[in-house]
């Protein structure tokens, strides 16, 4: 096994750690969100609904960052057989 294997392993579970952590924050901000903010006259975002549209983009890019470290990770796995 080389190097490369034992930082993308860590890597690969750094990135799905925060996947997870900002998919529940975007659900606990979620949860926060009241009748009064969804019923409030006028245009524009919440705090609440910013902050879920800012834990959305984390968890898209984590996830993202995840699946490109294990095509490498296969890749590499792969060009040794």
């Amino acid at each position: 096994m080389s190097a490369k294997f034992f930082i993308l392993v860590p890597l690969i579970l750094i990135f799905m750690g925060m996947a997870v952590f900002s998919l529940v924050r975007g659900i606990a901000a979620f949860l926060k969100t009241t009748r009064e903010d969804l019923e409030r006259p006028g245009t524009g975002a919440t705090e609440s609904q910013l902050m879920q549209n800012r834990m959305m983009f984390a968890r898209i890019k984590y996830q993202a960052l995840a699946v490109i470290a294990v095509v490498i990770l296969l890749a590499i796995s792969g060009s040794k057989s």
